[in-house]
């Protein structure tokens, strides 16, 4: 047990920490709760109570906490080696890593780039993008399509291609331009359309628009299949992810598909591309991969990709980018860990009627008035509340309903992080469907409460 009281521990964080998409000033005023432990679904505090984690250690975890297999995998590495570079040695845990992850990964990608987080796998993708063209012979194709909504990490790479005015305004004069198209989000649908398929359509048609007019200057597109996360768990209709790759294709641009938040099972297959049968050009991985223990990222490419970067030393073909800690074979050891997990507990197998159950439990949410809209892909969903359920017309932003209702969800055993007005829906894959009652009940009791209303 930490040897530091709560009351210590709470100042030693409030006077030292600055927190990530937090106001500081109203953490200082704030009473948080200090994590010490945990232990399957749950997380535990300094004085010893229990929350379900409804957001998977902010969609990293798989297994549950504190699972022995991957801290035995871990532990057995740390008496091997801490880290070796991959800057002119190999290992074997990252040599093993890559190949588990290319038998499972879609079709056709057969090399793995390893970094530590998201947003480095995607900037990574993003660089490979671009070299591609250069070694190609089409130095004009430096532009990248990015989505409205999108959100693909924090570094200026990566928020370049980002879509979320919110997290990335601040910084437009750093970042590098790039051709926004329309993403579908059909509850509030830019087309006026909220029907799935037509918002597919009229966003599908302005894609096609776009590229049409630029696909000599753009390098390539980068894309959330089927969920994107931090816009507000907006799930694109069926058909749209199959739809944007055989665009790609025909307009001769790569396609870039960050699996950062929906890898690993999340979406019900092992990776969201594979639900809709498309092998992207290239595929960013992380949080899941090693079941929230360690950071550690991967950046998958195809072998057409991967072939334009070959030549002589003298031609300096090289892809010139690389990080201090890639492939550290502590992290590879826990990923490899939680692969075995998929298969010997039989993971994918065992979501279905979680997923059922989930989708069940949320079509009862979505009856409450001030409830606008429901939407789920597998293990992931959201529940985006309104002031108004007629006229659509959220809370405003000072009101922080969103927040009230994770923090009232303290009250019933849960932790959850909102996304503006959007409740996230994210728990370990592992969850038992008790554990799903629990959260649902915690998060129905929770949203009646801060609205004053019962459920319809």
């Amino acid at each position: 047990m930490n040897s530091l009281d709560t009351k210590t521990l709470r100042e030693y964080d409030r006077n030292y920490v600055w927190h990530p998409f937090t106001q500081m000033k109203e953490w200082e005023r704030d009473v948080p709760v200090v994590i010490v432990r945990g232990e399957g679904s749950y997380i535990i505090d300094s004085d010893g109570n229990r929350y379900l984690d409804g957001v998977a250690a902010i969609w990293t975890n798989i297994h549950g906490h504190c699972k022995r297999e991957i801290n035995e995998a871990i532990k057995s590495q740390v008496d091997l080696i801490e880290h070796s570079t991959l800057l002119g040695l190999a290992n074997d845990k990252a040599a093993i890593l890559a190949k588990r992850l290319v038998d499972i990964a879609p079709p056709g990608l057969c090399k793995v780039f390893y970094s530590d987080n998201g947003s480095t796998a995607v900037e990574i993708g993003v660089k490979m993008a671009f070299q591609y063209w250069q070694h190609r012979g089409r130095p004009e194709k430096t532009k990248f399509i990015s989505f409205s909504n999108a959100y693909h990490g924090d570094t200026i790479g990566a928020v370049s291609v980002g879509g979320i005015d919110l997290f990335h305004g601040v910084f437009r004069p750093l970042l590098f331009p790039t051709i926004q198209a329309p993403a579908p989000y059909c509850y509030r649908c830019e087309f006026g359309d909220s029907d799935p398929e037509n918002c597919r359509r009229h966003c599908l048609q302005e894609l096609e628009r776009l590229m049409a007019a630029h696909a000599d200057e753009v390098a390539g597109l980068v894309i959330e299949p089927l969920v994107q996360g931090a816009g507000g768990m907006i799930v694109q209709p069926e058909g749209f992810v199959r739809a944007v790759r055989a665009l790609c294709d025909r307009h001769g641009i790569l396609m870039i598909a960050d699996e950062v938040a929906v890898g690993f099972g999340r979406t019900g297959t092992m990776f969201a591309c594979g639900r809709e049968g498309v092998t992207p050009d290239i595929m960013a991985l992380s949080k899941g991969i090693t079941a929230g223990y360690l950071p550690l990222a991967a950046t998958l490419a195809t072998r057409e990709v991967y072939d334009a970067f070959l030549g002589e030393y003298r031609e300096m073909k090289t892809f010139f980018h690389g990080h201090t800690f890639t492939g550290n074979p502590i992290a590879c050891a826990a990923a490899l860990a939680s692969l075995n997990l998929f298969k010997s507990e039989r993971l994918l197998e065992s979501l279905p009627p979680k997923i059922d159950y989930l989708s069940i439990r949320l079509q009862a949410v979505a009856q409450h008035p001030f409830v606008g809209n429901v939407r789920q892909c597998g293990m992931v969903a959201g529940i985006e509340l309104v002031r108004n359920k007629e006229t659509k017309e959220p809370f405003p932003w000072e009101e922080r309903v969103g927040v009230r209702v994770c923090r009232e969800a303290l009250r019933h055993g849960l932790f959850l992080r909102p996304l503006g007005n959007v409740i996230v829906v994210f728990p370990p894959l592992s969850c038992t469907l008790e554990e799903l009652k629990l959260l649902m009940d915690g998060i129905g009791k929770s949203i009646e409460t801060v609205t004053g209303h019962p459920s319809a």
